[in-house]
């Protein structure tokens, strides 16, 4: 499984953008994608998961409201945009792949894409 991510960026606060994560295989469908996000001297942490079927998505409180997650099974890509970006969104962003387990921990996603600088300036 190999998962790309791209749309990282430089924006100012309350602009926007919208990352993708491109998939590889056949059963994109059947699994729970997840975007995460590293801030620099920061752990690792959940921003978003869609289930397969695209018909439930959770955030965490940071991002609720601001941030909303979508998929295209028939692109095997799964998207993340981002309005009212404030300077503390700054961060790696990385989607990933469930495998078992919480939607919102990192330890039950064992694919992970390469992430993708977004920097928001004040």
């Amino acid at each position: 499984v190999q998962l790309q991510a791209s749309g990282g960026g430089l924006v100012q606060a309350g602009n926007s953008l919208r990352l993708s994560c491109a998939a590889s295989g056949r059963t994109f469908s059947t699994y729970v994608m997840g975007w995460f996000r590293q801030a620099p001297g920061k752990e690792r942490e959940f921003v978003a998961a869609i289930l397969g079927s695209g018909d439930m998505s959770y955030y965490s409180a940071d991002v609720e409201g601001r941030f909303t997650i979508s998929r295209d099974n028939a692109q095997n890509t799964v998207f993340l945009q981002m309005n009212s970006l404030k300077p503390e969104d700054t961060a790696v962003y990385y989607c990933a792949r469930r495998s078992s387990g919480s939607i919102y921990s990192i330890n039950s996603y064992a694919y992970w894409g390469q992430g993708t600088q977004v920097t928001v300036s004040s």
